[in-house]
């Protein structure tokens, strides 16, 4: 089995985008459209790494952030949010809560192929 990546963003774009990316860079690729259903595809089965929204509906990337560091079986999942938050305070908050990276949008689309393919090799 190959390593699996859960997509959460609310913007169809952007989750047809990385969506495409990470399957033509050969991962298993889930997608979550709001915090609550990230959190139950993650009871389903815990992928290797998250690329995680922030701002969506229902429970934002910080409150999924949280949760997933909250809970010990789920401790070597890869997070890496994706943000058009751009100031430092959110992105030393996203780190702060267990995040492992922070790409603010608009992004490259090499950029977080390379940063997903660093944290699973």
């Amino acid at each position: 089995m190959g390593r699996s990546v859960l997509v959460v963003d609310d913007e169809t774009n952007i989750v047809m985008s990385l969506e495409f990316l990470m399957r033509q860079a050969g991962f298993e690729v889930r997608v979550a459209r709001d915090g609550e259903q990230a959190l139950d595809e993650m009871a389903k089965q815990a992928p290797d790494l998250i690329l995680l929204d922030v701002m969506m509906p229902k429970r934002d990337g910080y409150d999924v952030c949280q949760t997933v560091r909250a809970n010990p079986e789920w401790k070597n999942v890869r997070i890496i949010m994706l943000t058009a938050k751009g100031r430092d305070i959110e992105r030393e908050k996203g780190l702060a809560l267990g995040a492992d990276d922070y790409i603010t949008k608009p992004f490259s689309t090499r950029e977080v192929v390379e940063r997903v393919r660093q944290y699973l090799s």
